[in-house]
């Protein structure tokens, strides 16, 4: 489990994140959303201990983030291209993870057939470094590193954006697919109300560093969204 408490962040006058209290069991698909600026990415840096909060705390299963490493090795994230080592080619940065995890080559081939579709054979094969990829692609060489080595928790910060219709779907039916057949607890950033609300099993609104809204109910989420970002 996650759990968030008194969790604040301030740049000197500004506050620009302010949660009492959130907790996120264990299996569960998490949604995070709110418009430009709610601190959606300010949290889960401080969650991924990214960055450093002036006061609060963030602990999974009952260990501090910020004072215990054990959590990493059983976490995966994706907020940017900034997480990727962009100076190698997407089959040498796999390469490099399978040691990292300590895998064999029979897994990781195993992990990378499940994005087949997603890849749609732009990615693996082309001898193109990862730096030089379009904001779509590099999208999906981190998220398909976030998912390797079976991680328990998993972060991604809009992973819709930037990607075309077809890859947006393909994505879609990938996380579903994985909170199926695993145990996996994600983490969900997102603009897309539509695929959001989708695969999430319950949505956070964030406005202004504050939870404004936690919607439970699958039924009323998109309703109640809709209605809050057409105000």
């Amino acid at each position: 489990m996650i759990k968030v408490e008194n969790l604040r962040k301030q740049y000197k006058e500004a506050v620009v994140l302010d949660v009492e209290q959130l907790e996120i069991p264990k299996q569960e698909c998490f949604g995070l959303v709110g418009n430009n600026g709610a601190g959606k990415t300010t949290l889960f840096r401080i969650m991924l201990d990214l960055v450093r909060a002036t006061s609060g705390s963030v602990t999974m299963d009952g260990e501090d983030v910020s004072k215990n490493e054990d959590w990493k090795a059983k976490t995966g994230a994706y907020l940017d291209e900034h997480m990727l080592l962009t100076y190698l080619t997407p089959d040498e940065y796999f390469e490099t993870l399978r040691k990292i995890y300590h895998m064999s080559e029979a897994d990781l081939e195993l992990h990378l057939e499940k994005f087949t579709e997603l890849f749609n054979d732009e990615i693996r094969g082309k001898k193109k470094y990862i730096r030089d990829l379009s904001k779509g692609n590099l999208k999906k060489v981190g998220i398909a590193a976030a998912l390797l080595g079976s991680p328990e928790v998993v972060y991604l910060d809009e992973p819709f954006e930037n990607l075309d219709p077809s890859s947006q779907i393909r994505l879609k039916k990938l996380i579903l697919q994985e909170k199926e057949v695993s145990e996996t607890t994600f983490l969900i950033s997102s603009h897309d109300l539509n695929h959001v609300t989708e695969i999430c099993d319950r949505i956070v609104l964030l406005e202004k560093g504050k939870v404004i809204n936690d919607l439970r109910d699958r039924n009323a989420m998109m309703s109640e969204l809709e209605a809050y970002f057409t105000g």
